[in-house]
């Protein structure tokens, strides 16, 4: 069987890099991407505001009492789209296997490759270089088997690493990891992982099918198999993306309003990080409900303007799924996306706009 070669890219601190790089006055210095005010949010976060706590997603207020002296900065969407796009080309160069998961990250199947030498290894070595030469900005990468490790292995010597987990050191790789840096576990997964007393990748692959998807559904599956080092996800070459979403299987069936509640509030976190780092907002937001017996039903509200405050679409989630849902029915699955997507940069330029206006 034909062993993959794959390589997960992430750019480091990307948003916050670049106006690091283009304004020389902002490095060495603890910056937040975003905005400051009563609604402003961080998109992204300097390595030096990282030190204080401070990561993408927080409200800016919470971000400044934990670093008085933190600087805010505009986005500029539209010349980390310019980036991405420059940074996309130099992969396409060594496979035409590349899935962009997000403006600053990507996958490449570099199994056969269409230049350099037949080494993922060095590939990612030489797309690293080619990055820091060609845009002055730096990239961490993974290399292994499949997306799972790679992915993993690309947040290991975080900023401007490289980590390689090959075939034979996979297994004992595996057993050592923390359950909390599988990735897909969320703090939600890995309380409950805890709770059953697995807390390291040896734990889960002690436990058995029935037991996994007893206790984690659908999701149980692809844990059992990741604790054994199987992944078989294609890297899917690049597509237009029409939505962002998030959704959570239930190990046990929910029908408390207030269990319902926080499962959304985590849903909505998961997918305010994922319009986060995707430089996209949406203005048709879809709530997704699958009752205890498969039945299921989705319910959509638009606005003329894109949503862009967490606060705002977890309340806007909680209305449509209270309206909507049938209350003597457990829910097995909940889920969030966004559809009619645009530019981050024309909506919080706007937001960011109207914040500076009203300093004034």
């Amino acid at each position: 069987m034909l062993c993959r070669k794959i390589i997960h890219i992430d750019m480091d601190a990307f948003y916050a890099s670049v106006e690091q790089r283009d304004n020389p006055e902002y490095r060495g210095k603890p910056i937040a991407v975003g905005g400051a005010g009563n609604r402003g949010v961080v998109a992204a976060a300097s390595y030096e505001a990282r030190k204080f706590g401070i990561h993408s997603a927080m409200p800016g207020k919470q971000a400044i009492k934990k670093c008085p002296e933190i600087i805010f900065v505009k986005p500029r969407f539209d010349v980390y789209k310019k980036i991405s796009r420059q940074i996309i080309k130099i992969f396409k160069e060594y496979s035409d296997l590349v899935e962009p998961l997000s403006l600053d990250e990507a996958y490449l199947d570099v199994t056969n490759p269409k230049k350099g030498k037949n080494s993922a290894t060095l590939i990612a070595k030489e797309i690293r270089n080619r990055i820091y030469e060609e845009l002055n900005l730096t990239a961490s990468a993974g290399v292994s088997y499949n997306k799972f490790l790679a992915k993993i292995a690309s947040d290991i010597k975080k900023p401007n690493g490289l980590f390689v987990i090959h075939p034979e050191e996979a297994a004992d790789f595996i057993n050592k990891l923390p359950i909390e840096k599988f990735h897909g576990v969320g703090k939600v997964t890995a309380g409950k992982f805890k709770s059953l007393d697995i807390h390291y990748g040896f734990d889960l692959k002690q436990m058995q099918i029935d037991f996994i998807l007893k206790h984690f559904g659908k999701n149980g599956l692809f844990f059992y198999d990741i604790a054994r080092g199987i992944d078989n996800r294609k890297v899917e070459p690049e597509r237009v993306r029409k939505s962002v979403g998030a959704e959570r299987t239930f190990s046990n069936d929910l029908s408390n309003e207030n269990e319902l509640y926080n499962a959304l509030e985590d849903i909505c976190n998961i997918l305010f990080e994922r319009l986060l780092k995707s430089g996209l907002w949406g203005k048709t937001l879809t709530i997704k409900i699958k009752y205890y017996d498969f039945s299921q039903i989705t319910r959509s509200k638009s606005f003329s303007e894109p949503l862009q405050n967490k606060k705002d679409i977890l309340k806007i989630s909680s209305e449509l799924m209270h309206k909507n849902r049938i209350k003597d029915k457990p829910l097995r699955l909940l889920g969030v996306s966004f559809s009619q997507l645009e530019s981050a940069s024309h909506s919080i330029g706007k937001q960011l706009k109207l914040e500076l206006n009203a300093q004034k």
